[in-house]
């Protein structure tokens, strides 16, 4: 069982290489994004220690049948649990309120023909070429092939003085290229903008074309500009004006024909044929009448409240011309492929796509690539946009650049792939062994043999707290629950979902509303009123639903974290409220400590493992009678987490003390426990016996010698590798 037979060091070290870069291990990630997945890894190791006799090490890594198990997920969100268990051959229930996440899973798990889907996703990209190819080429300024390939246009946001009415570019800063992944530090001149090399990047020289000398005076800060031509300071942004202009500044570019004599990237400011491919297309899509571009207003929200403060008001108004009728027409080809697996998967690459053909990327000076519109779990409007290449830029072995149809595509046909044929990867020293799982595969069929394989799949959107089991009962249940009000999963997702709609609400009924946005999502959200309270009766309403399908004595495991201990009290009063004893809390690394949206915080990269069941004993070593006893047995994790390569930083340690805490608060608690009261007063009674215990104060001021030199926060993981530089964007504002 998972409380005896989990292994903290291994599961912590195979999670944590995982989540560097989680598409090389678990491709399948790669059908579609969805936010905050954790560890698949994580969850095959659950299932195996739950259902397999021996050490842990050994049964990763072997085949695994596991037919007769029924797993059930009651918000499947990226599908992680539901693949995992499926991959072993489990039969598997999952729920999610959100259309999206019921669509990525169907897709992860639905079986297709992986040849058949690239001819058709290459015939797609072939027709684009034909259409609108042209308008995604430049003159290469090295050798003067005339058909070089645009990866990314560059626009900076603009103005019009508010005083004498000439244009006020709002650069945040002039570097457009740091000297890591191209050989000098690449900057625009803020009066010619021309773009020159530097080898300093504190202190560039003047512009070689203009003489003009290198400032900041004119950079974009705390949204004011100042205007070059009169100085009149420029406050931004003004809703009431409408979406913000944008002007190209850039271009970085590749050539096939010179690219084995060049170094570096290649950068070029746009010339007048550049500037008018996009008045060309601009033209185009006036010209035509739009069938699936999304005319839907932004709805207000905690996230979207962002967009409104920039003047955008319809999705629509947040893509350029040229990405509008490149997505248009993507549409209409998707529309016309009659083969309705293949179409729905089109379908889903182009719902991917569109995070990154928007106005809302960002580029990434050091990395030198496009960032999608999600990078941040937010809607952060930065000052510097990037447009790539809706077709993909082919190179001599994979696509080049980011943010593509070619992209895509490739990300797709791996993602299928890996689930005909599913791995792992053994890491010895520092070499990398792929280790293919016989006789695992993931899907609901296998065809290609006989008789065809089949696994018993259901999936459905919908509130799992309101559906009928009809007496069935379950092995497992296996979650990652919305953590509060850290991802707003509707407000985002709304993104992809105006456009999917659009291509296969006629044939689901799942994609009828407007929005994903359902009143009983269990996420924190000021603007729709959804409060801790909110939050805590529908945990609990889902907990009470789910311990009834389980069978006696089988686990309810979820994963959870939050910076704030009050954000743990709903998982104690769901518990509690569902009549169950928590047995175990097991850390295990989930997110990645270079991610954006994490780097350079106090935010946790632990996820607490809350092992639950109707009943139980609580071993010895787990009771902690006091802070000082609970400080021992966190010191102990810290040390298993050592193990694995991993330095835990202060915001770690506090998160595994805060799931230890609200584990004792459920066992001593569960005797006299009053349903019946109100949410307010069950809170309050798990709140009140942490506070007798200490807190996480007492236990911190026991813990004073292994936290007293934390590290920085986000260092930590494996231990100052290249990989977890802190990433430098362009235009980046929060």
């Amino acid at each position: 069982m998972i409380e005896r037979d989990f292994d903290v060091p291994f599961v912590a070290e195979l999670a944590l290489r995982e989540k560097q870069i989680q598409q090389n291990y678990r491709p399948v990630m790669a059908v579609h994004k969805w936010f905050a997945r954790r560890p698949g890894t994580l969850f095959r190791a659950l299932i195996l220690s739950e259902f397999r006799d021996g050490p842990l090490r050994e049964q990763f890594y072997q085949g695994q049948s596991l037919r007769g198990v029924r797993v059930l997920d009651p918000f499947m969100g990226g599908g992680t649990t539901l693949v995992e268990a499926n991959r072993v051959g489990c039969a598997v229930t999952g729920f999610d309120i959100n259309p999206m996440a019921w669509w990525i899973v169907r897709q992860e798990i639905g079986e297709i023909d992986v040849e058949s889907y690239l001819e058709a996703a290459h015939a797609l990209r072939n027709a684009l070429e034909r259409e609108i190819g042209d308008l995604y080429r430049t003159r290469c300024l090295e050798c003067g092939a005339k058909d070089a390939h645009v990866k990314y246009f560059l626009w900076v946001k603009s103005l019009s003085c508010q005083k004498c009415r000439k244009p006020v570019d709002l650069f945040p800063h002039y570097l457009l290229s740091e000297d890591v992944r191209h050989p000098t530090n690449v900057f625009v001149c803020r009066a010619c903008g021309e773009l020159y090399e530097s080898r300093s990047r504190k202190d560039p020289p003047a512009c070689p074309q203009c003489k003009t000398k290198f400032s900041v005076e004119f950079t974009a800060h705390r949204n004011r500009c100042k205007c070059q031509s009169c100085g009149t300071e420029n406050g931004y942004p003004i809703p009431s004006s409408g979406p913000p202009e944008h002007r190209m500044f850039a271009i970085e570019y590749h050539c096939e024909r010179c690219r084995e004599r060049h170094q570096g990237r290649y950068f070029k400011r746009p010339s007048a044929e550049d500037l008018k491919r996009y008045e060309e297309a601009a033209s185009r899509l006036g010209s035509s009448e739009a069938t699936f571009i999304p005319q839907e207003e932004i709805p207000p929200g905690d996230e979207t409240d962002r967009l409104h403060r920039w003047g955008y008001r319809y999705y629509r108004e947040m893509f350029n011309a040229r990405q509008l009728l490149g997505l248009e027409l993507s549409c209409g080809h998707v529309r016309r492929q009659k083969d309705a697996p293949i179409a729905d998967a089109l379908a889903t690459n182009l719902s991917d796509l569109v995070r990154y053909q928007n106005m809302l990327c960002r580029y990434d000076a050091m990395a030198l690539k496009s960032l999608d519109v999600f990078s941040v779990h937010g809607f952060p409007v930065g000052l510097i946009q990037c447009e790539s290449n809706l077709l993909g830029v082919a190179g001599k072995k994979t696509a080049v650049g980011s943010g593509g149809w070619l992209n895509v595509i490739e990300k797709f046909a791996k993602a299928k792939a890996y689930c005909q044929q599913p791995f792992e990867i053994r890491h010895q020293g520092s070499r990398k062994i792929l280790v293919t799982i016989a006789d695992e595969w993931i899907g609901d069929r296998r065809c290609g043999i006989a008789p065809a394989e089949t696994k018993q799949v259901n999936l459905d959107c919908a509130d799992a707290a309101e559906v009928d089991f009809d007496g069935q009962k379950f092995d497992a249940i296996l979650t990652d629950p919305p953590y509060f009000r850290n991802v707003q999963y509707a407000e985002l997702m709304d993104f992809c979902y105006v456009w999917l709609r659009k291509l296969i609400k006629a044939n689901h009924p799942e994609f009828t509303a407007l929005t994903t946005r359902h009143a009983n999502e269990l996420t924190g959200n000021f603007s729709m009123g959804r409060t801790l309270e909110h939050f805590t009766e529908g945990m609990s309403r889902v907990f009470r639903k789910m311990a009834k399908a389980l069978k006696p004595g089988a686990p309810l495991a979820f994963t959870y974290h939050h910076n704030r201990l009050e954000a743990y009290f709903p998982v104690a009063v769901a518990i509690l409220d569902a009549g169950l004893v928590c047995l175990a809390t097991l850390p295990c690394p989930a997110e990645m400590g270079a991610s954006i949206h994490i780097n350079g915080t106090a935010s946790s990269i632990i996820d607490t493992v809350f092992v639950c069941r109707s009943h139980g004993r609580l071993r010895r070593r787990w009771s902690s009678e006091n802070a000082h006893a609970l400080a021992r047995l966190v010191t102990e994790e810290i040390e298993q987490l050592r193990e694995a390569n991993l330095e835990p930083s202060e915001g770690d340690i506090r998160c595994i003390t805060a799931g230890h805490l609200i584990r004792l608060a459920v066992w001593h608690l569960r005797l006299g426990w009053k349903r019946s009261f109100k949410v307010t007063a069950r809170t309050k009674a798990v709140a009140d016996w942490i506070s007798r215990f200490g807190g996480l104060e007492a236990v911190e001021r026991a813990l004073r010698s292994a936290i007293s030199k934390p590290n920085p926060p986000h260092t930590h993981g494996r231990r100052q590798t290249p990989s977890l530089r802190r990433t430098k964007l362009t235009g980046a504002r929060y």
